[in-house]
């Protein structure tokens, strides 16, 4: 397939395209999408086939052996993370947000604070709001343009209520692949303040060349108290699937999650797994290869375009498909500047507080689209900023 080919997703029932005029007042047909995390792109040719061959079938009764569906998970993660995972540990929820907030559920107490690296992705504080506990906002330090760790700042700041920590890896909005001294940092930091340590990896395939990431299992002495969390959602743009994994390996955690796993009722959703079976696979590899490539020059584009616009920077993107541009330089309100993004240039993009403590200034940009329409974007914010050139 080709990167390049428009696909119209208006009138599909597609959030990103079909919602941004009622949220964020872009015209539906002039407008550009760059918000919701997903892509413009099918996903590849192999998943298809999976979800043709059961419509061909033609009987969507319920789901049994899931054994080939493990197995895709084994080998995906050896070949792509160098990571043997259990079969026995893999729980599949219904998305990260679902697998997040039920980590939330399981090993937490109502009132208790959750830590989380902020700026970070927006979903993470809503869950942990829902179910009664405190979001405890640990802010990520600006360092030569890119977010880095501060654990003496934060150890100072945690008062001894907290009970767990979400860490975001690679990182959204930031697109930072942490590096294994950072990784090992926050393992610490987890280790000091008695955390359990929920690391949400949906970003792992999707990095940048030169970039290495590096599983938070790969970390020693954790094992106690790490959750894993992954999925093809991201990866293969099959997020309508509703499918993620949760791999825990110690036993006592994995009980807990066990029990509340069973008392909730849920299993997966069979085209999920059919989905995620697919995906994991060579012919999956060689297409998420290409992906990043493409994405890759994407990036390029827009880095490009946007930081020559005087007062605007976006960020390097290690990992992810989502830019995060910082409008600070502009001297603007938050208000002025996103009114020339929304209205003036008529994309529709995620606004910076919505990530938490250190967003004000910022706004994401999602660039996993053809690339002609990341060249559009880019000149319509270069027209609506042109009083800066």
């Amino acid at each position: 397939m080709s990167f390049d080919t428009i696909i119209d997703r208006r009138g599909s029932h597609c959030v990103k395209w079909d919602m941004m005029e009622a949220i964020y007042g872009v015209d539906g047909d002039k407008g550009l999408a760059m918000w919701v995390a997903d892509m413009d792109f099918r996903p590849p040719q192999c998943v298809l086939d999976a979800v043709q061959a059961q419509i061909d079938h033609g009987v969507f009764g319920y789901f049994g052996d899931d054994s080939k569906y493990r197995e895709a998970i084994q080998w995906w993660m050896k070949e792509r993370h160098n990571w043997t995972v259990n079969p026995d540990h893999i729980f599949t929820t219904h998305g990260l947000v679902n697998g997040t907030a039920m980590c939330v559920e399981t090993y937490t107490q109502p009132g208790d604070g959750v830590v989380l690296f902020t700026p970070v992705y927006h979903a993470f504080a809503k869950v942990i709001k829902a179910n009664n506990r405190r979001v405890v906002e640990c802010e990520l330090p600006l360092a030569n343009g890119r977010y880095e760790m501060d654990f003496d700042t934060w150890d100072a700041q945690l008062d001894g209520s907290e009970t767990m920590v979400i860490l975001c890896s690679p990182h959204n909005p930031g697109g930072r692949v942490w590096t294994r001294d950072e990784l090992e940092g926050v393992a610490a930091f987890a280790k000091r303040h008695n955390l359990i340590l929920v690391s949400d990896e949906i970003h792992h395939d999707l990095v940048m060349p030169g970039h290495t990431h590096i599983p938070m299992t790969h970390i020693e002495g954790i094992e106690d108290r790490l959750i894993m969390m992954t999925a093809t959602t991201k990866t293969f743009n099959i997020a309508g699937s509703h499918s993620g994994n949760v791999i825990i390996r110690d036993p006592d955690l994995r009980a807990k999650f066990a029990q509340r796993m069973a008392g909730l009722g849920l299993s997966p959703n069979s085209f999920g797994l059919f989905m995620a079976t697919a995906a994991y696979s060579p012919d999956g590899a060689v297409w998420v290869d290409e992906l990043v490539d493409y994405l890759d020059g994407n990036r390029k584009l827009f880095d490009e375009g946007v930081n020559a616009i005087p007062g605007l920077y976006s960020m390097p993107l290690e990992a992810t498909y989502l830019s995060w541009v910082d409008f600070d330089g502009t001297g603007m309100s938050r208000e002025e500047f996103t009114k020339r993004v929304e209205k003036d240039a008529c994309i529709a993009v995620n606004h910076g507080p919505t990530f938490g403590q250190g967003g004000d200034s910022w706004l994401r940009f999602n660039i996993a689209t053809p690339r002609t329409r990341v060249q559009e974007a880019v000149e319509r914010l270069a027209q609506a900023f042109g009083d800066l050139q």
